[in-house]
C-alpha cells in the first residue's frame, strides 16, 4: 500500500458509523507511593497511600477509545452496567469520546465491570470486579433489539466479548444466536467478532482470533519456536467453512494473516527496536482493521493498518493507548524507510 491509498482510506474515516456491541469495563489505576506507607491504627497492616488516579473506558471500551482517536465519524456503545457511580463514570468518559451511549442499559442487579491497578510504579495484583450471575433475559432482549437497530444504521457492529464467565456479559449464548440471524439479514453491514474465551461459538460473522486459538478449534498445536504459515492458513480455511465468514488470524510478531478472493496474505508485523506494552494492542488491531474494511479497503490493506494501528500503541508504555490518524501516518514512513 503506498500513500496515496494510505491517505485515501484514512480519509474516510470521518463518514463511516461504527458500532460496538459487547463487554464495557471501567479501568481504574490507582499511584501508590511506597515513601508514604503508614499502619493502620485499626489492623496494624500497611495502608498504601495513592498520590494519583485516573480512569478509562476498558475492553470494548479500548475499541471505542481507538475508533475515536482514529476519527471515525459516529460511534455508538450497546452495553450494559450496574445501576452504581462506576456506570455513570463509565458513560462520562465516553461521552467525551464522542461515543453514543443511549444504548448502553443499567440494571440494579448487575455491577458494573471494573479493573482496578495499583501502581507502585509496577503494576501490582489487579482486583477485578465481574458479574457471575446469568445476564437477565430483559437485558437480552435489549441487547439484541439494540444490535438489530444498529444493523440497519451503522457500517459495522463490531461484538467485543470480553467476560470469560459463561452467560454473564453482554454475548451469551442466546445473543450471539440471534446476532447470527440479524447478520444474515443485513449483509451489508460488517459484523466482526473478537472474544476472550468463546469466538467459536460465533457463526455468519467475521471472526478474529489469534494462531494458537485457531490451532486449537482446529486440532492443531501451535508452536511460537516453530511458525507455520500454512499451518495458519489451514485453520482459517476450515474456520471459516464453520462461521460463513473470512477469518482474521493474528500471529504476534509474525503479523497478520488473511484470504481475500483465493489470495492469502500474512501481513508482517511492525518491527520495533525498544520496549514495548502490548496492552491493549489487540483492542487497537480490531479498531484499524474494521474501519479500514469500512472505507473500501480491501482484507489485506486492513490487515496493514491494523499492524499500523497496533504498533502505535504498543510503544505507549504504561498505558492502554490509541492510535491517531497522523501516529499511523508516522509509522507508516518509518517502517517504509524515511523515519527513525
Amino acid at each position: 500500500m503506498d500513500q496515496k491509498r494510505l491517505d485515501a482510506l484514512l480519509e474516510r474515516f470521518s463518514s463511516l458509523r461504527i458500532a460496538l456491541a459487547g463487554d464495557l469495563f471501567l479501568d481504574r489505576w490507582y499511584e501508590i507511593d511506597p515513601a508514604l506507607d503508614e499502619p493502620s491504627l485499626e489492623t496494624g497492616k500497611t495502608a498504601w497511600q495513592i498520590v494519583r488516579k485516573r480512569a478509562a473506558p476498558g475492553a470494548g471500551g479500548t475499541v471505542l477509545n481507538n475508533l475515536s482517536a482514529m476519527g471515525i465519524g459516529y460511534l455508538r456503545a450497546i452495553s450494559m452496567t450496574g445501576d452504581d457511580g462506576d456506570g455513570w463514570e463509565l458513560r462520562q468518559l465516553l461521552n467525551r469520546r464522542r461515543v453514543d451511549t443511549g444504548d448502553v442499559f443499567s440494571d440494579g442487579s448487575i455491577a458494573t465491570p471494573s479493573y482496578i491497578k495499583p501502581l507502585f510504579p509496577e503494576e501490582g495484583n489487579r482486583l477485578d470486579i465481574k458479574n457471575f450471575s446469568p445476564t437477565p433475559r430483559a437485558m437480552e432482549d435489549r441487547i439484541i433489539d439494540a444490535i438489530g437497530r444498529a444493523a440497519q444504521e451503522m457500517d459495522a457492529v463490531i461484538l467485543l466479548d470480553q467476560v470469560t464467565q459463561e452467560n454473564c456479559g453482554v454475548l451469551t449464548d442466546r445473543v450471539r444466536q440471534a446476532v447470527a440471524g440479524i447478520a444474515e439479514e443485513h449483509p451489508g453491514t460488517l459484523f466482526f467478532a473478537d472474544s476472550r474465551a468463546f469466538i467459536d461459538r460465533f457463526r455468519s460473522v467475521v471472526i478474529k482470533c489469534n494462531n494458537h486459538e485457531a490451532a486449537q478449534m482446529t486440532g492443531k498445536q501451535a508452536e511460537e519456536q516453530a511458525f507455520s504459515p500454512e499451518d495458519v492458513f489451514d485453520s482459517m480455511t476450515r474456520l471459516a467453512k464453520r462461521t460463513g465468514r473470512p477469518v482474521v488470524i493474528t500471529c504476534n510478531k509474525h503479523g497478520i494473516a488473511v484470504e481475500e478472493g483465493g489470495r492469502r496474505c500474512l501481513l508482517p508485523a511492525v518491527r520495533h527496536h525498544g520496549p514495548i506494552d502490548i496492552c491493549g494492542a489487540g483492542d487497537a488491531s480490531t479498531a484499524g482493521f474494521v474501519s479500514t474494511l469500512c472505507a473500501g479497503g480491501s482484507m489485506a490493506e486492513a490487515a496493514e493498518i491494523a499492524n499500523l494501528t497496533a504498533g502505535v500503541t504498543v510503544r505507549k508504555l504504561g498505558q492502554t493507548g490509541t492510535a491517531t490518524q497522523e501516529e499511523i501516518r508516522a509509522l507508516y514512513f518509518e517502517s517504509c524507510g524515511f523515519g527513525s
